[in-house]
């Protein structure tokens, strides 16, 4: 596989230094890198696409290289921010180097060889180098006004005096030297792995254009003040926005994370089923390995009838299947089948408690005092009890019951009078009403 032509025709391709193609062309393994932030435990969906640059660059018969940040972490990348970062300290950041590197062997294949890969951390390198030391051998080659001139840099300082009426959001905070110093100390990590693995290529998104180029200038720079010629080459990979240009990578409660404990199966699943349908076409083109004759017979499916979502389907359970598992991929479509009227008591009692809040963390949610159900019957439950948010009445309520248009944990309500203490309660204390074909509220007992 040629790792250009695949990033082309996947929508995953920005740019490249000239050079690059043919370098990667040739027959031997070459190694190239991706730095990783550490400033949270878990990576997120904007970092996924991301690891599926090395994913491809391993793919193509080549050695990836996983950079963890543990020094350039603690000074922060000013590309697309406004203002200063907080800094962590190591504890913290160590723990979330271990987390990064358990969800990264998800993708990539550490096995020996010479295209297994590898995770570094640049604390390793950096903790020992002192400031006079790191000023003599690498700051003295790249000229403030070369790192001035990259835009990020450009950006933080042209909009530090701006007009004190702009909105706070508008007005950046200029730039420390601290974070004026990430593009050198990042352009240093492509000089050691260059030195030490042999490393001949850094990728990154489009927007690290700046930091990496640097890193490629300053092998050259250094390489020839040894008198040796070393190469170095740059690959850039699409930004993943939405149609509208927004970024990819939030939900409406926040940030979807690779960590089930921050963000569960069921929700990961949901976020890229409820994928909209002119961007579900490039999500699964990055986000999957599927070839293009398979999800270009998948689009076809597709556009004989959308209302199906067969593409997003496809793109969910492939992605979750490869963050998750298969088996919190299949609880995750269980649980998703459930809030559309499919399952029934068995299957919601299969769901443990966090993926049943998650399933009906969007409808009414009321409490009944436990002590309060042994004298309890349907109608009451459904009106008094629940203080008139289910039914306004105990007339209404009976009436529908008689209807048959009452359900309780997916069981029609047979009469009025049936006990409440009799009902089966999910993970010991949740009862899941449904009132209509689509009006559902969920009884908590306290």
């Amino acid at each position: 596989m040629d790792l250009i032509p695949e990033l082309t025709w996947r929508g995953m391709y920005h740019d490249a230094m000239p050079g690059t193609a043919e370098h990667l062309a040739t027959n031997a393994p070459i190694t190239g890198y991706i730095g990783f932030d550490p400033t949270a435990a878990s990576l997120h969906i904007g970092n996924l696409a991301t690891i599926m640059l090395l994913v491809h660059l391993q793919r193509a018969g080549h050695r990836p290289v996983a950079l963890v940040g543990g020094a350039t972490g603690m000074i922060g990348d000013p590309s697309g921010k406004s203002a200063e970062r907080n800094l962590l300290d190591e504890a913290t950041l160590r723990r979330n180097q271990e987390g990064i590197r358990a969800q990264l062997e998800k993708f990539l294949d550490f096995s020996e060889g010479p295209t297994g890969a590898l995770v570094v951390n640049n604390y390793d390198w950096f903790k020992d180098f002192g400031f006079l030391q790191f000023l003599r051998e690498v700051g003295k080659h790249l000229t403030v006004n070369y790192m001035m001139a990259k835009d990020s840099v450009k950006r933080r300082i042209g909009t530090a005096d701006a007009d004190a009426s702009d909105a706070p959001e508008q007005r950046a905070e200029g730039i420390s030297y601290t974070e004026f110093s990430y593009q050198l100390l990042q352009g240093y990590d492509f000089v050691h792995l260059n030195k030490t693995l042999g490393c001949t290529l850094q990728m990154g998104a489009s927007d690290q254009w700046g930091n990496i180029t640097t890193g490629t200038e300053l092998i050259r720079r250094l390489s020839s003040a040894e008198g040796r010629e070393a190469k170095a080459y740059a690959l850039t990979g699409q930004l993943i926005t939405k149609a509208d240009g927004t970024k990819y990578g939030k939900s409406e409660t926040g940030t979807v994370w690779l960590d089930p404990t921050l963000t569960s199966p069921y929700q990961f699943y949901q976020f890229f089923y409820n994928a909209a349908d002119v961007d579900a076409p490039r999500l699964i083109r990055v986000f999957t390995l599927l070839s293009e004759p398979e999800i270009l017979a998948l689009e076809a499916e597709h556009a004989q009838a959308p209302h199906l979502r067969v593409l997003q389907k496809a793109l969910a359970r492939d992605v979750t299947t490869r963050v998750h598992s298969a088996e919190a991929t299949e609880a995750a479509i269980a649980a998703s089948e459930v809030l559309f009227g499919k399952g029934d008591l068995a299957a919601l009692q299969a769901l443990d408690e966090a993926t049943l809040l998650d399933v009906f963390a969007g409808v009414p949610h009321v409490h009944v005092l436990r002590s309060d159900l042994a004298n309890l019957n349907a109608v009451s439950l459904l009106s008094d009890a629940t203080l008139h948010k289910i039914f306004p009445s105990k007339g209404e309520a009976k009436k529908m019951i008689q209807a048959g248009g009452v359900s309780i944990n997916r069981e029609k309500v047979a009469s009025p009078e049936t006990l409440a203490a009799a009902m089966p309660l999910l993970a010991g204390k949740y009862l899941v009403v449904q009132k209509g074909k689509k009006n559902y509220f969920l009884v908590e007992l306290m």
